[in-house]
């Protein structure tokens, strides 16, 4: 076998156990929050029909799956989990009690450049909110997402969320430089969404490609992405009118975010567009407020998402929060707890003539519902008591052949070195 078979693969990692607790550790802040917000959890599978991804050409996402065909089917592992749960809405549409306010940590893979904060396979937190047309949606998902930063020991001003509204946009380009060509606008937003990666001249120029599907004048292309650089809704609402419904859904979103507690660490940007097509109305992402890393989230409104795979209309929000970035937001304010193994006691027999008495305490143990760890082979004492502290057990039963004549356990307080005796289980 070649060295190379024998590490994982890039992008991707293994979780030790130290590892496995950070995760889990975070994995638990992600449900305790979508408990706070009565939300529920769900899941669904990490292979899909392919075609669930490839419903709309020209998304980065498409690109980046990772795909194959088997008995002359294609599937793929999902990149995002919302066609999934859209799928599964679908199927059960005509019985749902709506809204529906579900949770997932799914497991996610994309074939793309792996970076600081940036992996092939990470995990993320969902939550997804459906058949609530309103704003009163985005403004818990967003109270949610600043709770759980708040839960993780990160400061309020390391983070911000940077807001904006596809419909704002589309309303705005459409009265303008699309007003003729409004069925364009889904590829304009995958193209001024690699704003921040490919910067503004390279943005004007895609736009205006002759040989793309857009095809702007330059004039125009570099109007666009004026826009796109406004920080102020009214300014930017200005093309789009007073009674633009877009307009008035941000103010309204804005209001509520000030109930919450939040809209001072929440700020317009006209550049926040989101690149995946099926979204149509408020879209946001957090950052941390240095802009060092990538978007911790992102998510936004996407009320036709059901109907493009055959389903009835049902409107719906939602984000995804990587497990990756926030880490790494963590590493960087030293945020990040030092999580040690948690057991409760270890039980140690001198020798296997004790083995059967040791074995029916430990099990009398974990009945009590303890975390025991049975020392497996044989040992001498001072090495069984050495790994026992090491391990964080809080105590060590020794079973040895006077104790097991006399029907007792020796305990030992690891933290104190208090030694007391405990009867054996009969």
């Amino acid at each position: 076998m070649s060295r190379g078979a024998l590490k994982a693969p890039r992008g991707t990692r293994d979780f030790y156990p130290e590892d496995h607790r950070l995760r889990e550790w975070l994995f638990d802040h992600f449900r305790a929050v979508s408990h706070a917000f009565g939300f529920e959890g769900v899941d669904a599978p990490v292979l899909e029909h392919e075609e669930l991804f490839t419903r709309k050409a020209g998304e980065e996402i498409v690109d980046q799956l990772y795909h194959f065909e088997l008995h002359d089917r294609r599937y793929a592992l999902r990149g995002e989990i919302t066609p999934s749960i859209a799928r599964m809405v679908m199927a059960r549409a005509g019985g749902l009690r709506l809204p529906l306010r579900w949770y997932s940590i799914p497991q996610c893979w994309r074939y793309e450049r792996a970076t600081r904060g940036r992996r092939r396979e990470h995990y993320q937190w969902n939550m997804d909110v459906w058949g609530e047309p309103g704003v009163t949606a985005e403004a818990e998902l967003i109270a949610a997402i600043f709770a759980l930063v708040d839960r993780l020991g990160l400061a309020p001003g390391d983070v911000r969320m940077r807001l904006n509204s596809r419909a704002l946009l589309e309303e705005t380009l459409r009265a303008g430089v699309l007003r003729d060509r409004g069925e364009v606008f889904p590829a304009l937003c995958v193209v001024i969404d690699k704003l921040d990666k490919i910067g503004a001249d390279a943005v004007v120029e895609q736009l205006a490609d002759p040989a793309g599907e857009i095809r702007l004048p330059p004039q125009d292309a570099r109007q666009v992405v004026d826009w796109l650089g406004l920080r102020d809704l009214g300014a930017a609402a200005d093309e789009a009118g007073p009674e633009s419904q877009a307009r008035k859904d941000l103010e309204r979103l804005f209001e509520l975010l000030d109930a919450y507690g939040v809209a001072d660490r929440v700020e317009f940007d006209a550049s926040i567009v989101r690149g995946l097509a099926y979204y149509t109305g408020v879209v946001f992402e957090a950052f941390d407020a240095d802009r060092k890393l990538r978007a911790l989230c992102g998510g936004g409104r996407y009320d036709h998402l059901l109907e493009t795979l055959g389903g009835p209309p049902i409107p719906a929000v939602g984000f995804g929060f990587g497990d990756a970035v926030v880490h790494e937001l963590l590493v960087e304010k030293g945020a990040l707890p030092d999580l040690t193994r948690q057991i409760d006691a270890v039980v140690y027999a001198f020798s296997d003539a004790e083995r059967a008495a040791a074995i029916r305490l430990a099990k009398r143990l974990r009945e009590d519902g303890l975390g025991v760890e049975l020392v497996l082979g044989t040992v001498k004492p001072k090495r069984a008591l050495a790994d026992a502290d090491r391990s964080g057990a809080r105590r060590i039963y020794l079973i040895g052949p006077d104790e097991l004549s006399r029907g007792e356990t020796s305990v030992r307080d690891l933290s104190t070195g208090e030694q007391t005796t405990e009867p054996l289980p009969g």
